[in-house]
């Protein structure tokens, strides 16, 4: 299998591709099941996965990457809304195999020249879109996954507030530092306390009203909680889309308590496209916060993982990251180096992702990438009516501001019966059962998740992308099969 000539190199690539048609795995119609699930026991044994100390024969390999494809989820189908991405879009795809046959760091122009300047374009357009200043006084990066780009944020707010932190670390501190969050936020605030040497119980959860937005009250009241427990606040995250309820905390509201107590504004834009003012927010409440992480491998269907963090101020990701290492980042080179980006990433080999991303845009345009969305909302519309009007079905909550909806399915034997604390610890029972037989089928993957800060268990979560692209027959699929496979319960 060893490849040592160009012509092998193609040759396996294009076998590859022969297994992957063969398999279907572009097939975005409904006659395809979504995953055939096997448990691990089954597939260990059936899938030659061991690794030996002789090399495989071509027949073995070309065995277990049709296995893989087999076995694998297919996020591309039509009947895939369990997770917050979905399918990939084709440009994006093409930009991922680009930047995987390429195979090369983001750190340098010297290795980079290409890159550096997409992902340069891509962060200036970026940066336009939330009405950011433009390069250099503000900037970006392209980051794995939101919750690095969220530990950007908070590293950057510790920057401005004790730069002197950088040298020193955090033993000189007499007061902790101390970060607020909705107790609806991603877990990765909690994960970014800890790996920055804050400590979890630095982080204040916010209550969240009834839709789950930030309570701003309550913020207030945690600010100067934190104070009298002889804290000194320095960052809060905002969301945009929470991950359960895909709830987008009031931005302006929450930027006025920032400008007046001198706090780092940082907003988590987890699932949403920013130019669709139409269904999320407007450029003027962009332009309140400090920084933002924005996940394009999300509702867009960039290929994972493809992130972005951007942030205003002039060389704020350089001063706080910069490690000035002479091997590397050499100021005598015969380019203009401040194309050099690495030293301002906390990363050293960076995945060149902009050009997923880049590849996307200039294909079909913002207008096009803007299309796209309000498909994809339109269609959450639909569902949600849907959801309204089909007995059996009720929802957690009446108002939803992104592209989850989150519901119960109740059997018809369970509909006239009083709904008393065991009748709803039997429905938390069906949606596990419901889900375990949809997967077991095939026909549908569609999460369940409690929300134990508001005492409620477990209920579905549809979350519908842009790719593929929905349509109501895609919704309506959704609401047939739960209702098919749940008949007998």
């Amino acid at each position: 299998m060893a490849a040592s000539s160009t012509d092998s190199i193609i040759e396996l690539l294009e076998r590859l591709l022969k297994i992957l048609k063969e398999e279907n795995v572009f097939n975005r119609s409904d006659d395809q099941p979504v995953v055939r699930f096997r448990h691990p026991q089954y597939l260990q044994k059936i899938m030659p996965l061991s690794l030996d100390d002789k090399p495989a024969s071509n027949r073995e390999i070309e065995t277990v990457i049709r296995q893989t494809v087999q076995f694998s989820v297919k996020t591309s189908s039509p009947h895939f809304h369990n997770q917050l991405y979905a399918g990939v879009d084709e440009y994006g795809l093409i930009g991922s195999w680009l930047t995987d046959v390429l195979n090369t760091s983001q750190y340098t122009y010297e290795v980079a020249p290409v890159f550096t300047l997409i992902e340069r374009e891509v962060i200036q357009k970026s940066l336009e879109l939330v009405g950011y200043p433009s390069m250099p006084d503000a900037d970006g990066i392209m980051c794995p996954g939101g919750s690095i780009s969220n530990m950007y944020g908070m590293i950057l707010a510790r920057h401005k507030i004790l730069p002197s932190i950088k040298k020193s670390g955090l033993f000189p501190l007499k007061s902790p530092l101390a970060c607020f969050t909705s107790e609806d936020s991603h877990y990765s605030i909690l994960k970014s306390a800890n790996w920055l040497g804050f400590g979890i119980d630095q982080v204040y959860k916010v209550k969240t009203d009834e839709f789950g937005r930030m309570k701003v009250a309550d913020l207030k009241r945690l600010i100067i909680k934190a104070r009298n427990d002889g804290k000194q606040p320095f960052f809060v995250n905002a969301t945009a889309g929470t991950t359960v309820l895909g709830a987008i905390d009031p931005l302006p509201e929450i930027a006025a308590v920032c400008r007046s107590e001198s706090l780092w504004l940082h907003v988590d834009v987890s699932i949403i496209f920013l130019t669709n003012s139409l269904y999320f927010m407007t450029l003027y409440d962009w332009l309140r916060s400090d920084s933002m992480s924005w996940n394009l491998h999300k509702m867009l269907g960039a290929p994972l993982q493809c992130s972005l963090f951007l942030v205003k101020g002039k060389n704020t990701l350089y001063e706080v990251n910069c490690a000035q290492a002479k091997y590397l980042f050499q100021q005598d080179k015969f380019y203009d180096v401040s194309w050099d980006t690495g030293d301002k990433s906390v990363q050293c080999g960076r995945k060149v992702d902009a050009v997923k991303f880049w590849l996307m845009w200039k294909a079909r345009g913002k207008i096009g990438l803007t299309r796209s969305v309000e498909q994809a909302m339109s269609c959450v519309e639909y569902f949600l009516k849907r959801i309204k009007e089909t007995a059996g079905f009720r929802l957690v909550q009446p108002h939803y501001q992104c592209c989850n909806i989150c519901f119960w399915y109740i059997p018809s034997t369970m509909r006239n019966e009083n709904e008393t604390p065991n009748w709803w610890e039997r429905l938390y029972l069906v949606t596990v059962e419901i889900k375990k037989r949809l997967i077991l089928e095939g026909t549908l993957m569609i999460s369940y998740m409690p929300l134990p800060q508001k005492e409620i268990g477990n209920f579905f979560r549809m979350v519908v992308n842009c790719q593929p692209s929905p349509t109501k027959s895609s919704m309506d699929y959704v609401i047939d099969q739960i209702e098919k496979i749940a008949t007998d319960l």
